[in-house]
């Protein structure tokens, strides 16, 4: 029988300059194009003032089937780092398809014994929802290392990689709340509205997925949640279907405030529905305030969502902010 008691919020400890850093191989291959996008990951990181080490399952060609290596190679490899105290946080390098198959094998008695941040997005967003519903645990729903900080952060403007670089760093070191996300040119007001909550999400498919799991996080861990979500490919039908499936699990009729990342690659949004008629069709008559075109997930440099924190989100005001921080101090304070 799955217990639905909810334990308390974990945060992680906090890095601090010379930490090591791991990135892995926590669901899709390395393929050998993507090498230099590694390269530049590890030198941002570095840049930030921590080591890096690379996993062993991390090797260009190495794989299986779509993922880096069969479940329990990669269950085994993730819990080898969960369990070395050297290791103090685990950026994965890319998302894929593969998390699914080794959710029950997590030592999560180590998670909560020593947590550590975990950082990606895309199919890590299950390995977040999972552990944060097992443990408690925040996840950071941030950039990959592959994609992201050796990709699309070197195609951002200087200034912008300044920023996100000191907000990273100010996330991942510091024990004060965040504050305001720096914000863009895309950001608008769907539905406005203030609310304050926990931020509970991912990519969209993967919530409706976990959700599927026994590791499912109760409904009522929504209550009073800012639900944040974003997907990538398929067509519009998919989204309005997954959003349909959330509205009948009963989610949507308990969260506060919705949050919708950039859509990427996605079909059928290219005139009627708008991504903005497809949400609030879904939403109906639940008078929530929703933010859109947030950059988080798949369609460039991420904001980091780190899952469980609460946050102020104000629609028309085109403002999202962290109020708590993200991680405790490091076990040496």
């Amino acid at each position: 029988m799955i217990t639905t008691a909810q334990p308390p919020l974990l945060r992680p400890r906090a890095l601090t300059p010379g930490d090591l850093v791991v990135i892995a191989s926590l669901s899709g291959p390395l393929h050998a194009e993507y090498v230099p996008g590694l390269e530049r990951a590890v030198t941002v990181l570095e840049g930030l003032g921590f080591r890096v080490r690379l996993a062993p399952l991390l090797e260009a060609g190495r794989h299986h089937w779509w993922s880096a290596a069969r479940p329990e190679e990669i269950a085994a490899e993730l819990n080898g780092f969960l369990r070395d105290p050297e290791v103090r946080a685990i950026v994965a390098h890319d998302g894929g398809h593969g998390v699914l198959g080794y959710l029950d094998l997590i030592d999560v008695e180590v998670v909560v014994a020593d947590s550590k941040p975990i950082l990606g997005y895309s199919d890590i967003s299950l390995l977040h929802l999972v552990l944060h519903a097992r443990t408690g645990l925040v996840g950071f729903h941030a950039d990959l290392a592959t994609p992201g900080l050796g990709d699309a952060w070197q195609a951002a403007p200087a200034a912008r990689k300044a920023e996100l670089e000191r907000f990273y760093s100010a996330l991942l070191t510091g024990t004060e709340p965040i504050g305001a996300l720096p914000g863009g040119p895309p950001w608008e007001c769907w539905r406005p509205g203030r609310a304050e909550g926990p931020l509970i999400g991912g990519v969209l498919n993967r919530v409706v997925l976990a959700q599927a799991t026994r590791y499912a996080l109760p409904l009522e861990r929504f209550d009073g949640a800012v639900l944040f979500w974003e997907e990538m490919g398929g067509h519009a039908s998919h989204v309005w279907s997954y959003l349909q499936v959330l509205r009948h699990s009963g989610i949507l009729d308990r969260i506060a405030g919705m949050v919708v990342g950039v859509p990427r690659e996605i079909g059928g949004l290219d005139s009627s529905p708008t991504l903005p008629e497809l949400v609030l069709d879904v939403l109906g008559d639940w008078d929530i305030p929703v933010l859109g075109n947030v950059e988080f997930g798949h369609a460039g440099p991420n904001l980091p969502m780190p899952v469980g924190i609460r946050a102020a989100l104000d629609a028309r005001g085109l403002s999202l902010s962290l109020l708590e921080p993200a991680v405790r101090p490091p076990r040496s304070s």
